[in-house]
């Protein structure tokens, strides 16, 4: 197999020809067919995630096919075409697996960060952990709704029933919640980079009604509010945003810290919750409900050999949408 890894945060990852890995007890080794770049593996790359492994393959957006297939595994079939995301094992026993709550679990595994992941051509995966997918579209394009598609859907049914809807930031999860949200009813409003006339442009034509800077009010206020961007300083603004009893839902796994915001912001009941992980029942939602809604992905596709290029691009919003690494 081969791999882009990375040795140490901070560090350009590396092309390596490894051995080819066998699957253990309840695992599964997928031939990977494509996998998604997330802002989340920019986190890896930067060494702000607490006690990561290295060295780590990253990438948590699979999509592949069962090519072999440990003990004890009897879920899944060789062949089959399967979705492997961040949540990459729960022990079962903790308090919070108990209560239905294994996004909490206090002894997971992270696919890309504390297990390796997809930015290579194969993959072992806990086959607990493994959604099965249809034969409807290509890899690349359901590659991202492994992530930023699972991860949207969690923050978009945590923001509630509201029909106005700010998005804080129009990449990967903004550009697919967008089309969810529509399909609901809802109104979307789409906040981007200040002066990001392509993003906006883009915000429009996915249905939303109004798109501007980060740094712009909506013409109205809105029921609910997500903040996708990695940025601290904009949980006040969307406090601002939202009406008495709004709710602004923090959907990263890392944001820089929060200013100091005055009481108002928050005052008349606005809540302010945050998102961890997912759970497998998000997963059968979400993937059951994305043929329905008819979720098109803009993806901008690399070889595994460019990840350090897909990442950059990333980084510096150079693509519309997710950018998508194909072995």
């Amino acid at each position: 197999m081969q791999a882009m890894i990375l040795k140490r945060p901070g560090d350009a990852l590396e092309w390596s020809e490894l051995a080819d890995r066998q699957p253990g007890v309840g695992e599964i080794r997928v031939r990977i067919g494509a996998c998604g770049v997330c802002r989340t593996d920019l986190h890896v790359l930067d060494g702000e995630l607490p006690d990561p492994r290295f060295p780590v393959i990253p990438g948590h957006e699979i999509v592949g096919r069962v090519d072999a297939i440990g003990s004890g595994v009897d879920s899944l079939q060789l062949g089959q075409r399967v979705g492997i995301p961040w949540l990459g094992y729960t022990c079962g026993a903790c308090s919070y697996c108990l209560a239905g709550h294994e996004n909490l679990c206090d002894r997971p595994l992270f696919t890309g960060y504390t297990r390796d992941g997809g930015f290579a051509t194969a993959a072992i995966a806990d086959a607990r952990y493994a959604f099965p997918l249809e034969e409807a579209g290509t890899d690349v394009a359901l590659a991202p709704l492994l992530c930023a598609g699972l991860i949207g859907w969690r923050s978009l049914v945590l923001a509630g029933e509201g029909r106005s809807l700010g998005l804080y930031g129009f990449g990967a999860a903004g550009h697919i919640i967008a089309q969810v949200a529509r399909w609901q009813g809802r109104e979307v409003f789409a906040f981007t980079r200040p002066g990001d006339s392509a993003s906006q442009a883009f915000a429009r034509r996915l249905g939303a009604v109004w798109a501007g800077g980060s740094d712009q009010s909506p013409p109205q206020l809105l029921d609910a509010a997500i903040i996708y961007a990695p940025l601290g300083e904009l949980v006040p603004m969307a406090l601002k945003s939202v009406r008495k009893g709004g709710r602004v839902v923090c959907a990263g796994i890392h944001m820089s810290d929060i200013p100091s915001l005055p009481y108002e912001l928050l005052w008349e009941e606005r809540q302010l919750v945050s998102v961890a992980n997912l759970t497998r029942t998000d997963g059968v939602e979400f993937l059951r409900l994305a043929p329905r809604v008819g979720i098109v992905t803009q993806t901008t596709s690399y070889p595994l050999q460019r990840a350090n290029e897909a990442l950059a691009d990333l980084r510096a919003g150079r693509f519309e949408g997710a950018a998508v690494l194909v072995p």
